[in-house]
């Protein structure tokens, strides 16, 4: 299968995804501390799961996805249908239609957990990796 999609920006996605995931702030209850049974203030390792200040990540995943074409689109979400086990790779005709389907790409990739490792299942399941990609060679 030879995608729509260039496969360096599938791994730039892959790549910016992983670091977005990296920086989503973390459920940790700030009322929780109070009950912290070691006595020990666990705000300081919980911090560094909270940067809310750095959204350029955030906003270059988001502006990658958005500059694909519609067909694009529809591809990396197919991948993610394909990679969260909702479809199978011999479904990648029905995948790519309810990929084409959704309105809202960008968010609906935005919001997927575990974006960059269920694109890349996805990739794979069509034997395509990000192996050597971006590298000097």
């Amino acid at each position: 299968m030879e995608p729509v999609t260039p496969i360096d920006t599938l791994c730039r996605i892959i790549i910016r995804a992983r670091e977005y995931e990296a920086q989503v702030p973390s459920n940790y209850d700030e009322d929780e501390s109070a009950d912290n049974v070691d006595g020990n203030d666990d705000d300081e390792a919980y911090s560094v799961l909270d940067d809310d200040i750095n959204t350029s990540v955030e906003e270059e995943l988001a502006g990658i996805i958005d500059d694909l074409a519609e067909d694009q689109q529809a591809e990396v979400l197919a991948f993610v249908l394909v990679g969260s086990g909702e479809y199978d790779a011999e479904e990648w005709d029905e995948a790519l239609e309810a990929a084409a389907e959704e309105s809202h790409v960008t968010d609906t990739l935005m919001e997927t957990p575990m974006l960059a490792s269920v694109l890349e299942s996805g990739m794979a399941a069509f034997e395509l990796d990000c192996d050597g990609v971006g590298s000097v060679t």
